[in-house]
């Protein structure tokens, strides 16, 4: 962030650290990771200004990168958990955060934050459902050249996007939604209910069924997992 602010770096700058002591995830919780076991990387985007009212799209775009990305590796039972999660089965393999820079009606830039489990295998207890690649398929890897194999599935996927193809990318997206057409329970301010996931919609809304379609804005709901 510093780096774009002072305008030292640009579109498809990335760093990649073996270890941060202070990683954060969704709704400021801490990302915990070993030293050295797995991708810890930040990449910047320059979205087009066209879009600025409907963000989400950046989102649709890395979780469908690392969705790649993991597939390659893991195969079958990989998805995207809503809004931004990568999965396989039940359990947590990644996860991305986005901060956007904006001024005034000017989209500046988007700062990529990407963690996803590789060589990891020990994980703090206070962690519900981690799972790592090395857990999935019992093989060591190359960090390093897997964060570059996630740029490249990034850069694919901006450049699908830039060729017009934002629709398909969120019929893809809700392809590879967690738990789709499943009953799930969900908690917001309001309480605890269940519904059945129908699929998430342009503006980041998930669309439920609770006896009525309805939709839940970006950021409001938290999943139950049991």
């Amino acid at each position: 962030m510093r780096q774009v602010q002072a305008q030292l770096a640009g579109h498809g700058a990335t760093w990649f650290t073996w270890y941060q002591n202070a990683g954060k995830g969704q709704r400021g919780k801490p990302w915990n990771a070993e030293p050295g076991q797995n991708i810890m990387m930040s990449s910047i985007l320059n979205p087009p200004n066209t879009f600025i009212d409907n963000q989400f799209v950046i989102t649709i775009i890395v979780a469908l990168a690392c969705y790649d990305f993991f597939h390659q590796y893991a195969k079958d039972k990989t998805s995207i958990k809503w809004p931004n999660d990568i999965y396989w089965e039940d359990r947590k393999a990644g996860g991305i955060l986005i901060e956007n820079l904006i001024n005034g009606k000017k989209w500046k830039f988007s700062i990529v934050g990407i963690g996803i489990n590789i060589n990891q295998t020990f994980f703090p207890s206070s962690l519900p459902n981690p799972v790592s690649l090395k857990q999935i398929t019992g093989k060591t890897f190359n960090v390093l050249e897997l964060a570059k194999h996630l740029c490249l599935c990034l850069e694919l996927r901006w450049q699908q996007f830039l060729n017009g193809k934002e629709l398909e990318q969120l019929e893809e997206y809700n392809s590879y939604l967690y738990k789709l057409e499943e009953k799930m329970i969900f908690k917001t301010s309001n309480g605890v209910f269940s519904a059945i996931i129908k699929g998430v919609n342009n503006k980041g809304e998930l669309i439920i069924d609770t006896g009525q379609i309805s939709s839940l804005p970006y950021g409001s709901a938290e999943w139950v997992l049991t």
